[in-house]
């Protein structure tokens, strides 16, 4: 799988570099001109740990990621979350909060290089419920994407059927000054 990110400038040749965590030639990072003049191409092995800002969020495995357009991603429920022990005992559910981390996790990888935070969630539907042992494929549409927010719309599916949508991810940058704030 190959990514390509946009970065602050181009190098002068490419520069191949580990992902640290993400073992012995799993993952590579290499920055220079590959894929154009200033860009990142992330190449990803078994483990995809190579993720803009360096961190898997809420899924284990990012499957696509087309900055300002697209990313897809697997999320595996471990029967051992601690959730599982207080929300529902005899019939334990993922909340569904932490699914839509998970799917906000996933937009902030589509939106790109930078710090993104959620600002808002709309029209977010919960279909079917998610269990111990199950395997969620997370999809995420951008809608709209600028410089300093962009809007996703979100899918999560497990076994086969719709568990999950999120009809609008907002999320800006940073950079932008919050409201009630200089």
């Amino acid at each position: 799988m190959t990514t390509t990110v946009p970065t602050a400038g181009p190098t002068p040749t490419p520069t191949p570099t580990p992902v640290p965590g993400s073992g012995a030639g799993s993952a590579t990072v290499t920055t220079g001109p590959v894929a154009g003049a200033g860009s990142t191409t992330v190449t990803a092995g078994p483990v995809a740990a190579a993720v803009p800002g360096g961190s898997l969020g809420g899924f284990d495995r990012l499957l696509e990621a087309v900055v300002g357009e697209r990313a897809a991603a697997v999320r595996n429920v471990p029967a051992t979350l601690a959730c599982f022990t207080d929300h529902f005992p005899r019939h334990p559910v993922l909340p569904g909060v932490l699914l839509l981390e998970s799917m906000a996790a996933l937009a902030r990888t589509a939106a790109g290089p930078g710090t993104w935070r959620l600002a808002a969630v709309r029209g977010v539907r919960f279909k079917h419920f998610v269990g111990p042992g199950d395997q969620v494929h997370l999809t995420v549409e951008v809608t709209a994407h600028g410089p300093h927010r962009t809007e996703c719309r979100a899918t999560a599916r497990a076994g086969g059927r719709v568990v999950a949508t999120a009809r609008v991810l907002a999320l800006v940058s940073d950079e932008t000054t919050r409201e009630g704030t200089a």
